[in-house]
């Protein structure tokens, strides 16, 4: 497998380029905007096709390139469904597979610095991209941006501590120019997480670390809930909020109604689930009455519907369905919403579900 580490010295971000030297399939791990010109240059000179631009989380430090890259070379991009982005083209969960040639990246969800954190895994178990999860001898940070020292420290025993030992971290950023660890090493040494630190040891070492606030923030959080291609500040596009129910946009700009507000108005409303078939039976089950169509298909079955109808689309926690809100809103619906937190929340808060078969 053809492997570059590529650095940005000005958000000591971490790219990864990962190829398979054979089809000529390539991945792009966490790429900066200011290097766009720099990665598809090698990318052109290595004689590689850019198949997938993967974020490991909504950046707050840097603004990303995945939205340039799709431009230039028409590669997908790639984020969790949990990231609150509606605008990527393919959103992964636990469990999911990104593929390129012969190689494979495992997703495992490690939240904690945000919500929609991933560590992208290789598929041998030899080499894992943590993204702002785990960094060598650290971690994110955990106190904005969904943040949650205690969800962070699991995620990090669980998800990644339980890879083999001489498994690879090569993390989002590094700020003392190392450029890799191992799981063994972050288990004996990491100052936070390792060397046998409690759950409680590693939230009070959080709680007291008083860390600056982030300079990009304020630009690149807008930013990258597009893709890092378009926000309001630059394009001056203010979407009106509709007056049918008590909507609000995230940054994203995806239009957003609370489950328990779903929850009160079912009768009035019709509810979309855009998941695959085999999750509206799974574990988190579905709404009763809902109508499923995957998010595949939306735009092809959108033309026969009444667009006067309020319209809630649903999906595991609001990426695939936020998604799907926007495409309605650019087919003239007015009246859309994506159901925020998707059906983890519905089921957090205790509504009632249905697993029995649903038809579209």
């Amino acid at each position: 497998m053809l492997f570059r580490q590529l650095f940005d010295p000005e958000s000591s971000t971490y790219t990864y380029l990962l190829a398979d030297e054979e089809t000529k399939e390539a991945v792009l791990i966490d790429p900066v905007i200011e290097q766009v010109e720099r990665d598809l240059q090698l990318i052109r000179e290595l004689g590689l096709e850019l198949r997938y631009a993967l974020d490991t989380h909504v950046h707050a430090d840097h603004v990303t390139a995945l939205g340039t890259l799709r431009e230039k070379v028409g590669c997908k991009t790639v984020l969790s469904e949990r990231a609150g982005v509606g605008v990527a083209d393919v959103y992964v969960k636990e469990g999911d597979r990104i593929r390129f040639g012969r190689y494979e990246l495992e997703v495992r969800e490690t939240p904690g610095h945000t919500n929609g954190c991933v560590t992208y895994v290789l598929g041998d178990h030899s080499m894992a991209f943590t993204g702002d999860a785990l960094l060598i001898r650290g971690c994110g940070r955990t106190d904005f941006q969904q943040g949650d020292a205690r969800t962070l420290y699991r995620s990090v025993h669980e998800k990644i501590f339980s890879l083999p030992d001489p498994c690879l971290i090569y993390p989002g950023h590094d700020y003392k120019g190392r450029t890799v660890s191992t799981v063994g090493e972050e288990k004996k040494y990491n100052p936070r997480l390792g060397g046998g630190k409690t759950e409680d040891e590693f939230v009070e070492i959080m709680r007291n670390l008083q860390l600056a606030y982030p300079k990009k923030m304020d630009v690149a959080l807008p930013a990258n809930f597009y893709l890092g291609i378009r926000w309001e500040s630059v394009t001056g596009e203010v979407k009106e909020t509709p007056r049918w129910a008590p909507v609000e946009r995230n940054l994203g700009g995806v239009p957003e109604l609370p489950p328990e507000w779903v929850a009160a108005h079912l009768g009035e409303v019709e509810v979309i689930d855009v998941r695959e078939a085999e999750e509206l039976v799974s574990e988190l089950g579905h709404i009763d009455g809902v109508r499923h169509v995957p998010l595949a298909r939306v735009k092809e079955e959108a033309v026969k519907w009444d667009r006067k109808q309020p319209i809630i689309t649903v999906c595991r926690s609001g990426g695939r369905s936020g998604k799907a809100a926007l495409e309605l809103e650019a087919m003239g619906f007015e009246k859309v919403a994506s159901m925020r937190g998707g059906m983890m929340e519905w089921n957090r808060m205790r509504f009632p579900i249905s697993r029995a078969p649903v038809t579209g």
